[in-house]
């Protein structure tokens, strides 16, 4: 599995989008050849649908990703014992750890700071939409 950090800046652009929930960034990156990055996406946005089809298409790294940025531990341990230094730090930046952010901002990396700061917003608005049940349908 290659690397987030692999990816051509545009499709990098384009997932930032998806994870906001612009469907046609979605849909772009799914048909034309990232597959994976819109699983990743939904899967980052609570899909479990998206989540398991991560991993059983070959992406199992971005199912653990994901789920290390949901702080799920056996994800963590093993995203730290990996020794991947960009994946530790972004996934810690995504759970607002400031080291992570710190290695981002450090190493430059800007367009993974705009991801993580979308991601935060994300795990924010799931926390919230958990403790307001009274919204549930």
């Amino acid at each position: 599995m290659k690397s987030l950090t692999h990816y051509d800046i545009k499709i990098l652009l384009a997932l930032i989008k998806s994870l906001h929930g612009e469907t046609k960034f979605f849909k772009f990156l799914l048909n034309n050849g990232y597959p994976e990055l819109a699983a990743w996406s939904n899967a980052v946005r609570g899909d479990e649908d998206a989540l398991h089809w991560l991993f059983d298409n070959g992406f199992e790294t971005l199912g653990v990703l994901s789920n290390a940025i949901d702080n799920e531990k056996r994800a963590v341990l093993w995203v730290l014992q990996s020794g991947d230094t960009f994946m530790i730090n972004f996934a810690a930046a995504c759970r607002q750890e400031k080291n992570g952010m710190k290695w981002l901002k450090d190493n430059n990396l800007e367009v993974f700071i705009m991801m993580a700061k979308e991601i935060i917003v994300i795990l924010e608005t799931q926390i919230k939409d958990k403790m307001f049940w009274y919204r549930w349908k």
